[in-house]
């Protein structure tokens, strides 16, 4: 294994010069997006039009759906590093996945809640270890690393693109169980194509020493049966998920706070200014998370769909923020690049701030176009369209800077366990999200923009709240900075 930082010799190049396992885990991790984003895209949908759920239970699941994703990947990690492997972990949880899809498949309400659950839990398994692999492809100092994560991020993106064109598209417009019966396809393909180019990993992600045998592979799948069971019962009962999150991710914190006290002063400082952003970050999700839930919603009742004659279905809109991170996330390495170059980069915190304003911009475009439309008619497409351009500059402000300021915050002994906090503050966020959705939902039904009035009375207060919240880290930011020493 070659310590090489020119960018070649290392596990073989042949793909623009980064290692031959690349187009592999891109095209895998594709096919997983395009496997959950197509669920996604349907779940609140099938929820109400298959089993009568109301819109506002209906949101309600889809945030404790959203929570358990994140934060079973905190356990996905753990079973890869001391059990199965990444290479093993991303097999199983694959198969766990595409067996979940096919269960919602069945007309049956149980059975669709434990295909929920088993894609939970495999996406626990898959999500975390593949991106771990793409990391352990490049040797120490090459400096083709940070190009190889952003070729990987556009395979994320596309399948979060073409997952609501076709899933949802199908999904709507033919039947919502062929929708998630072609995303379980896709995440079949997906696994075979990971199967396929193991031969081009070499020895990344094997086993750990003394778990190669079949059995650490049958310790994994009861685990999961297990697992998967408690999140069917959590899915239901959005009550008692509320006190499991609160308890975990107060632990956490406290945790967080004592390991501070015992650190030295730049240590102390750093995981304090840590917390500050955690919260921070959960609050940036509970009202971002709003696309799969109210927002779905809102596409598909009060939304003037009709383009060039036809309508557009409802779940397409979910295809704009991948559209959107794809064209406009050069714009900001660029800018922020620039930024550096000139003395002027944001710190952490103030790029937080800047992150969450754009979340108010949007919800305020978006109670302008309810304000400007016809009595009786609906909202014109392109302010729906609007808002999430807008939301989606904020998520590129905040998402992978928080994430990058994680790995160089935590302490190396605790990097673990930071990276689960940060994990678990997006689950928290998440959850929240479906609590803020089902508001929206219970105010109001029906087609016409007069019954749109559930999203007035609870987007206004989110569009002050984003406002007030990004303002302060804006004003704190610099006091904030200062318990960072130096981190950017």
């Amino acid at each position: 294994m070659s310590d090489d930082s020119s960018g070649t010799g290392f596990l073989g190049r042949y793909f623009a010069g980064h290692p031959k396992g690349l187009p592999t885990l891109f095209t895998s991790e594709m096919w997983e997006r395009f496997c959950f984003y197509g669920a996604r895209a349907l779940l609140v949908f099938t929820l109400v039009g298959q089993f009568g759920f109301s819109k506002g239970d209906a949101s309600k699941v889809y945030g404790v759906y959203c929570a358990f994703v994140y934060a079973t990947a905190i356990l996905g990690g753990w079973v890869a590093d001391k059990v199965l492997g990444f290479r093993r972990s991303i097999l199983v949880g694959g198969m766990i996945m595409a067996a979940g899809e096919f269960l919602l498949f069945v007309p049956s309400q149980d059975v669709f809640f434990y295909g929920l659950a088993l894609i939970i839990t495999g996406n626990g398994l898959f999500k975390p270890n593949i991106s771990s692999i793409v990391g352990k492809l490049y040797a120490p100092g090459d400096k083709l690393r940070d190009q190889g994560f952003v070729i990987f991020y556009q395979g994320i993106n596309l399948g979060a693109f073409l997952a609501p064109l076709i899933c949802g598209g199908i999904g709507e417009n033919v039947d919502f169980r062929l929708g998630f019966l072609i995303a379980g396809i896709g995440m079949v393909i997906g696994v075979v194509t990971f199967w396929r180019g193991l031969g081009k990993l070499d020895d990344i992600g094997r086993p750990p020493p003394g778990r190669e045998g079949p059995g650490s592979i049958a310790l994994v799948v009861g685990g999961a049966a297990v697992l998967s069971g408690v999140v069917y019962l959590l899915l239901q009962r959005d009550d008692l998920m509320f006190g499991v999150l609160g308890t975990l991710f107060g632990v956490i914190v406290l945790l967080l706070v004592a390991v501070a006290i015992r650190q030295d002063r730049v240590g102390r400082d750093r995981l304090l200014g840590l917390v500050i952003l955690l919260f921070a970050n959960a609050f940036f999700w509970a009202l971002f998370e709003q696309a799969g839930s109210s927002l779905n919603f809102f596409a598909k009742n009060w939304t003037d769909r009709q383009l060039f004659g036809a309508e557009v279905p409802a779940t397409w809109f979910q295809s704009v923020n991948a559209v959107c991170i794809i064209t406009l996330a050069p714009v900001f390495v660029w800018l922020w690049r620039w930024l550096d170059r000139t003395g002027r980069d944001p710190s952490i915190p103030v790029k937080f701030g800047m992150g969450i304003v754009p979340l108010g911009l949007g919800f305020g475009a978006l109670m302008l176009g309810i304000g400007l439309a016809p009595e009786g008619g609906k909202v014109g497409m392109w302010w729906l369209g609007l808002l999430y351009v807008l939301h989606t500059c904020g998520e590129l402000c905040l998402s992978p800077v928080g994430l990058s300021a994680v790995t160089k915050l935590a302490p190396p002994s605790l990097a673990g366990m930071v990276m689960g906090a940060w994990f678990l503050s997006i689950a928290v966020g998440n959850f929240a999200a479906g609590q803020v959705a089902a508001l929206v939902g219970s105010g109001g039904d029906g087609e016409g923009i007069a019954s749109a009035q559930g999203y007035v009375d609870v987007y206004g207060p989110a569009m002050y709240a984003s406002f007030g919240v990004g303002a302060f880290f804006l004003l704190i930011g610099p006091l904030v900075n200062k318990l960072l020493h130096g981190v950017r």
